[in-house]
């Protein structure tokens, strides 16, 4: 693939070389300029490396965890002084649900802390970085944060309880693009998804986000023959699910557009049950069983729905429907993991 540069700051340095000049040049005028997509295997990396793809750019830098650490500093520091990339996506990050997280506390907040902080202020030591986004996650706002839950809900309450471990690395990731902003005049900015969901390969276990898990529940049991799935909770909580596709598309404006302090959510706006959602997937499926809720278990909080408000304002609208990102994202995973057997219901 021609945009996965692997090594050699020469070019790097050649694109440097028109200084002041190139400084006046966008985001999406600059496409030969390296941009180093960090997390490019991950659900929401992987989609922004398809976009910028897509879109032309040919220095996009990528490594995988073998080939650099991102936790690691040193190894850091070194990457970004030999490649010196003009432009940082930060999609990296250790993701899991709530029940992961809340099982390896001590791994998600300080392997998440570390990422950021080594990226962020390496990004800035290395003296060739224009622009940096930061992508944090919805899990930032209070439990009983307003709906929609605005940007300046920030800190006006502790995150949920579970997802405190992930949420509070992301919080720290918002302030230390402003604190750089700030102090060293840094054009780094953040941007905060609400509940993503993709095509990734791998595909999320059964212990990952609520869409891929439903999917593979609902698969088993059709495949299986199995009489009924059980689902934690009642199904009352409502959520908004927002496609990597669409995110990958916010993120291209947001670099193109948009250098303010102030963080910006990205939400689709389209607030589903997770009721509603789960009898979605089941049809998609064709599964026929019955689905057992577990109201035992908790719901979570009662909605999550972000207000997106200023990303529509620079120009940007979700182009993905849930049922059709559904739909899409099963035969995905009957595609690769399932040797391409069996269809999805429309």
């Amino acid at each position: 693939m021609p945009s996965q540069q692997r090594s050699s700051s020469a070019t790097a340095k050649a694109g440097d070389a028109n200084g002041d000049a190139a400084a006046a040049v966008s985001f999406l005028a600059d496409k030969s300029a390296k941009v180093f997509v960090a997390g490019h295997r991950g659900m929401v990396g992987s989609a922004v490396h398809r976009k910028l793809d897509a879109l032309g750019f040919t220095n996009v830098v990528v490594r995988t965890r073998a080939e650099l650490d991102l936790a690691c500093q040193p190894a850091v520091e070194a990457f970004f002084a030999a490649e010196r990339p003009r432009y940082v996506i930060l999609a990296a990050a250790k993701v899991g649900g709530v029940h992961a997280s809340s099982a390896a506390p001590a791994e998600y907040l300080t392997e998440n802390l570390r990422i950021t902080v080594n990226v962020v202020d390496a990004a800035r030591r290395c003296g060739s970085v224009r622009k940096l986004l930061f992508l944090a996650s919805s899990t930032i706002y209070p439990s009983d944060a307003p709906q929609p839950t605005p940007e300046s809900a920030l800190l006006s309450g502790p995150p949920a309880a579970g997802s405190e471990w992930y949420a509070i690395p992301k919080i720290a990731g918002i302030k230390m693009c402003q604190a750089y902003r700030a102090e060293f005049g840094m054009d780094a900015i953040a941007a905060a998804p609400n509940n993503l969901y993709g095509p990734r390969h791998p595909f999320p276990s059964e212990q990952s986000h609520v869409i891929p898990a439903l999917i593979r529940r609902f698969h088993d049991a059709k495949r299986t023959g199995a009489g009924e799935v059980a689902v934690w909770g009642s199904g009352a909580a409502a959520r908004e699910f927002t496609h990597v596709d669409d995110v990958a598309d916010a993120v291209v404006v947001l670099m193109e557009r948009y250098s303010g302090e102030e963080h910006v959510n990205v939400g689709s706006g389209e607030e589903v049950t997770v009721r509603e959602l789960a009898e979605a997937v089941r049809e998609v499926v064709g599964y026929e069983g019955r689905v057992a809720w577990d109201a035992r278990r908790p719901d979570g909080v009662a909605r999550r729905l972000v207000d997106s408000g200023r990303m529509r304002k620079l120009g940007w609208e979700p182009r993905v429907a849930l049922r059709d990102g559904i739909e899409e994202l099963y035969r995905f995973y009957l595609r690769h993991e399932c040797g391409g057997q069996g269809h999805a219901h429309a």
